[in-house]
């Protein structure tokens, strides 16, 4: 398991770059279709469910997903994003509860808060609120939400436990988990595992499906699936690989195929 401190720091700098690049004017977005940009983070919305929200939003959005449309939800839900980065999810959730519901963003990096908060004031959301901390330790009352969504940010963390016991706490009775994260099939390389800059870009870090399971099951979830929603072949495996300093080719041929993106779904117990 890597530091947690040392991954806090990494990731502070890491999304706290990119969202001063959104803020300058200086980053292009990758989730809307640019042809050349990595290949975890791109096509993964519709323009029409972007195309009304701001560019600050749509261009600082680093997920691997879009679990706005794989979740379900309702009017009148109250809705938390776990890692909401410029805002994206919770705009498009926002949309979804109505003015009855509400949206709750948390981030632990300053940048990033300051960027959705400036999406959501371009946006004209009012159902919304962004909210600095740590997924582990949520600055939420117990049973204060019926859904959780979540963007390729579990990974982040070294240790999962204490994000999905803090999930879990904050959660109603009855309530969704509903997240897009990576995950692997088999084994990855040590390299690979021990990179910082993979775990930043959450691969790394990314669990076995049948321990991602498991760990739900244990911390009290029910109803646990695990959809695959994209496998990254070998030319997507050289193309987050090739920043990390490794032996692209060789490492490549290991991680191809083993590596998913996937929504993971459950439930609170009534």
């Amino acid at each position: 398991m890597a530091d947690e401190e040392a991954l806090k720091r990494a990731v502070r700098a890491k999304y706290g770059k990119a969202a001063l690049e959104v803020l300058r004017g200086e980053r292009d977005g990758c989730c809307g279709g640019a042809t050349a940009c990595d290949p975890v983070t791109a096509n993964l919305y519709d323009a029409g469910e972007t195309t009304a929200l701001p560019d600050g939003a749509v261009h600082a959005s680093l997920g691997c997903g879009n679990p706005t449309a794989l979740a379900p939800l309702h009017a009148g839900e109250v809705v938390l994003d776990l890692g909401s980065g410029g805002g994206l999810d919770v705009l498009l959730s926002a949309r979804r509860v109505g003015p009855t519901g509400k949206v709750y963003g948390l981030d632990m990096t300053d940048e990033m808060l300051a960027l959705a908060r400036r999406n959501q004031a371009e946006a004209g959301v009012e159902n919304a609120e962004f909210l600095k901390g740590d997924m582990a330790r949520i600055p939420l009352p117990d049973a204060a939400v019926d859904v959780i969504i979540s963007n390729c940010v579990i990974n982040l963390a070294g240790d999962k436990a204490p994000v999905l016991a803090e999930a879990f706490r904050v959660l109603r009775p009855g309530g969704r988990f509903a997240v897009s994260d990576v995950v692997v099939e088999g084994e990855l390389p040590s390299e690979v595992r021990r990179s910082m800059e993979l775990w930043v870009g959450c691969v790394a870090g990314a669990l076995g499906v049948d321990e991602f399971r498991d760990l739900l099951a244990a911390t009290g979830f029910a109803d646990i699936e695990i959809e695959p929603t994209r496998v990254y072949s070998f030319e997507d495996a050289r193309t987050v690989l090739a920043g990390a300093g490794l032996d692209v080719d060789a490492i490549a041929r290991d991680v191809s195929g083993r590596v998913l993106a996937a929504f993971v779904r459950a439930r609170k117990p009534a």
